[in-house]
């Protein structure tokens, strides 16, 4: 496939259908070189959810939270590698450049939040944000729809623990350093490569590398806990990085260090693999043995526990430099656990309901 085709901006090289969609569309050359042109810029698609719910719940036993909120579905940070692609598929659209351009916006989020914090039966425990797209993509920067949620995270005293990828983290530091100096706030940048020019192309409109070394040093400086998650680790394309990373991160103020091997579920091998022959061609073949070597013969397993770190030769090797470098740097504690006894329910309007004294 031609380079020119390719999007600028964005990570998918192509477009393919969910596995939901009963038809299927292929470029074709109609013998004037229509395949050789530039494609134009491709704008990104506001499309408002109508979901009548914003928390949802979780049993899984290989992940440290059973709560999270998703303000947006779909991402215009636009990772390749990216897990949650295949969710695309369920809305009719692609988990290709769909997933990227065409984002779903809860803008009432923050009300719904409200309204299930206050219900009778809700019990409070860490709320996880970023666990599938990035809450402070770019559509953020304007929509300030997590700005909103931690106003009343912050007013209910409910802890939140953050995942992002992005500096626009910043702009909310005074709602995080207070919520941290109650023992309700905690992040982690997600860093995936320090070298720039392969996180152009892997991961376009996310912050770049050095950037969100910055974030991490300017929320430490704040007295927000923070740590680095190192997600996810490719074989081959970045694996050798893993000691620079932690080390960078420890540098910039984390005291907390965590990974995850690369997880290609459904859609995402596909639009990944297509993605390493486009720019990576040399080291594609490599790439995916390796990525079978640690899944079973497999490119994804998705069985718990296992589809964050993989098995085999090839895993434990990971695994054990991880944990000698995590050792070395003295970062075993992990992020401080978040306070629930002092949450209290929102009243209806917007004013604190006094009931938690009773």
């Amino acid at each position: 496939m031609s380079k020119l085709l390719i999007h600028k901006g964005r990570g998918a090289v192509s477009n393919a259908a969910g596995r939901y969609e009963k038809q299927r569309s292929q470029a074709e050359d109609d013998g004037w070189g229509s395949l050789d042109v530039d494609l134009p810029p491709l704008a990104t698609e506001i499309i408002v959810d109508a979901s009548k719910s914003v928390i949802t719940y979780n049993d899984s036993p290989d992940i440290p939270f059973d709560r999270s909120v998703n303000p947006y579905r779909g991402c215009e940070h636009g990772c390749v590698y990216c897990f949650a692609r295949p969710t695309h598929a369920y809305l009719g659209y692609s988990p290709g450049l769909d997933f990227e351009s065409r984002i779903l916006v809860k803008p009432d989020a923050a009300t719904l939040l409200r309204e299930e914090l206050g219900k009778r039966q809700y019990r409070c425990a860490p709320l996880a944000l970023g666990t599938n797209t990035d809450p402070y993509q770019p559509l953020e920067r304007r929509q300030r729809t997590m700005r909103d949620i931690l106003e009343v995270l912050r007013e209910t005293r409910h802890p939140v623990g953050i995942v992002t990828k992005s500096a626009l983290i910043e702009r909310d530091i005074d709602i995080l350093a207070e919520m941290a100096g109650q023992g309700l706030a905690s992040v982690c940048l997600s860093i995936t490569t320090l070298d720039r020019r392969l996180a152009r192309t892997l991961e376009p409109r996310a912050a770049a590398p050095e950037r969100r070394l910055e974030t991490l040093t300017r929320l430490s400086e704040a007295g927000v806990p923070v740590g680095v998650m190192v997600a996810p680790l490719i074989p081959v394309l970045t694996d050798y990085e893993l000691e620079a990373i932690v080390s960078a991160a420890k540098r910039a103020g984390a005291i907390s260090a965590e990974y995850i091997l690369l997880r290609l579920p459904l859609e995402v091998a596909d639009l990944f693999e297509e993605w390493l022959r486009e720019h990576y061609p040399l080291k594609a073949e490599h790439v995916m043995n390796r990525v079978r070597d640690s899944r079973g013969g497999k490119v994804y397993d998705p069985s718990f526990h296992r589809r964050l770190r993989g098995e085999g030769v090839y895993a434990d090797l990971i695994a054990q430099r991880f944990g000698l470098i995590r050792k070395k740097l003295g970062l075993e504690r992990g992020l401080p656990p978040l306070r629930t006894d002092l949450f209290r329910k929102p009243a209806a309007g917007g004013q604190m309901s006094f009931d938690f004294f009773e």
